[in-house]
């Protein structure tokens, strides 16, 4: 079997899987986007390990479930002994780099721990995490404590260049508006959301970020890479440049998915979040109506950008030996359930967009297709390895090859459910609660059917997807459901109860160490020879 060469990894920030075209959106077109669907395989249940930025990366990253690697919110470093995408591909020759966010945060304790320099080359790359240093932005700079978290801002410097003043262009330009009486509108107030951003558009985060991405490829020239291609938006801020902040109007937003319903008599965990300043805000009338349209738009650049990156792939060549992987790492609620952000586990939020565009032959036959299997972000890490003959890591890895998925040949054993993870200890929501910083904790398992999400310490909620799609009745306490709920449990013990944790030895070196016992000498219970 042929491998792959290079991989193209992009990941938009907190794109919803239902704001694309190909994924059924009416108003919003992304040609370019349903482009790479219509050269690969469109995936139709994607979903994340964490509803959350940092955890959900990390497990991208990883390709370990999120209380497997530990990176359990934004702030929590990955401990320093997990192995990420180019610590596997590294040794293969593949370079490996970040163009864009990752999210992560170094662990110094962890290298001061071992006598590691973080400017040295490996507590560089340890800080990355794992990634060749290039281009990193996470995309949250408003203070310089922030801007140096993932080292030096170049962007800023870039945009100085370019004539935009200032100590922070990022925050006062890029994602600032311009007031009536010229003064500076701030994107982070959601009411400036559909006002242009004082950048160029040709200035902006997604051009920039693309155009980095392609330096990149061409400073590596004929060596093997895998280019992490991380958009900051549509995250928020929400604000987009001219053109692209105003394409949209009400007459091209999705409906509002709530219900009062929602609201009578909730589950104690899912009520103190609707209780949180910002669910409250996005529960209120036109917030949604004016978010929606940067929001939109910010979308329909990088689907403009991407369409130039695809083109300039073909007029090179080089998309003939490049898979390309497009994704998010979770929602937005924008409204939906009462509720703003993500963190919680409805569709809208959980559920991503996945495209896999495999160049071999052997991927030919699904070309243009749509897969109903259900795929995890932690399926994408053993997906490169097998697609690029890096060694596998079955004994580290939680995820599994969609390979065979890409060649039209399900797995007679792919899994039937899909897990999903939240440490709330850093939220409004714990202290509205109460609840101990240790067992702030929620798990969601969902199959075919139905959603379970289980809270430490509080009652389940259950929810019958294929009578209830849009999740508004909540069974979890309903007597009439304690078998379901008992069946689901039971799932998501077994579920968690199968992760990995002995990712020092493989299993071949198992059944070696079993094997070579006696030879060794070690006699345990023998009465003689």
């Amino acid at each position: 079997m042929t491998k792959v060469k290079n991989i193209l990894f992009i990941m938009a920030d907190q794109l919803r899987w239902d704001y694309l075209s190909c994924y059924g959106h009416p108003h919003l077109e992304t040609p370019n986007i349903d482009r790479l669907a219509a050269m690969g395989v469109r995936f139709d249940r994607a979903y994340v390990q964490s509803p959350v930025c940092g955890p959900s990366r990390a497990s991208f990253y990883t390709g370990r479930t999120v209380f497997s690697h530990g990176s359990t919110w934004n702030r929590v470093p990955l401990p320093i002994g997990e192995k990420t995408i180019g610590e596997y591909l590294r040794p293969i020759g593949v370079r490996t780099a970040v163009v864009g966010k990752t999210h992560m945060v170094p662990d110094n304790e962890g290298m001061s721990r071992l006598g590691l320099d973080p400017n040295s080359d490996i507590g560089s790359a340890i800080s990355q995490p794992g990634f060749d240093p290039f281009e990193r932005d996470d995309g949250l700079h408003p203070t310089p404590a922030l801007r140096n978290r993932g080292g030096k801002l170049r962007y800023n410097d870039w945009l100085r260049e370019r004539g935009y003043e200032g100590e922070n262009p990022w925050n006062d330009y890029a994602n600032s508006a311009l007031g009536p009486d010229g003064e500076i509108l701030s994107g982070w107030y959601l009411k400036n959301s559909n006002l242009p951003a004082r950048v160029k558009e040709e200035h902006s985060e997604t051009p920039y970020t693309t155009a980095r991405a392609k330096e990149f490829i061409e400073e590596v020239g004929d060596e093997p890479w895998l280019c992490h291609l991380s958009y900051i938006k549509p995250h928020w801020p929400y604000i987009a440049p001219e053109p692209y902040h105003d394409m949209y109007g009400p007459e091209s937003f999705l409906p509002i998915v709530r219900s009062e319903l929602e609201r009578e008599d909730p589950n104690p965990v899912y009520e103190a979040f609707m209780k949180m300043g910002v669910s409250e805000t996005f529960s209120r009338q036109g917030v949604r109506e004016t978010v929606l349209p940067g929001y939109m738009g910010l979308i329909k650049q990088i689907d403009d950008h991407l369409g130039h990156l695809f083109d300039w792939l073909e007029e090179t060549g080089k998309i003939k030996d490049t898979m390309i992987v497009f994704t998010s790492d979770h929602g937005d609620y924008l409204g939906d359930h009462w509720l703003g952000e993500k963190e919680l586990f409805h569709e809208a939020s959980v559920r991503v967009p996945l495209i896999i565009y495999d160049p071999r032959r052997e991927a030919d036959a699904t070309r243009g297709t749509a897969s109903n299997d259900f795929v995890e972000a932690i399926d994408l890490l053993p997906t490169f390895l097998e697609a690029t003959g890096a060694p596998s890591a079955e004994n580290v890895l939680e995820g599994r090859s969609i390979q065979p998925l890409l060649f039209g040949n399900t797995p007679d054993d792919w899994r039937d459910a899909v897990l999903s993870e939240i440490d709330y200890a850093f939220y409004d929501a714990r202290e509205i609660l109460g609840v101990d910083v240790s067992k702030a904790r929620g798990y969601m398992l969902r199959n075919e059917r139905w959603k379970y999400v289980h809270f430490t310490g509080y009652p389940p909620q259950l929810f019958d997807l294929e009578n209830d799609p849009n999740e508004f009745v909540d069974l979890g306490r309903n007597p009439e459901y304690q078998d379901i709920r008992s069946e689901m449990k039971a799932a998501l013990f077994e579920r968690i109860t199968s992760r990995k944790n002995r990712v020092t030895m493989t299993d071949e070196e198992v059944f070696a160490t079993r094997a070579g016992e006696t030879s060794s000498g070690i006699l345990i219970g023998k009465w003689d020879a």
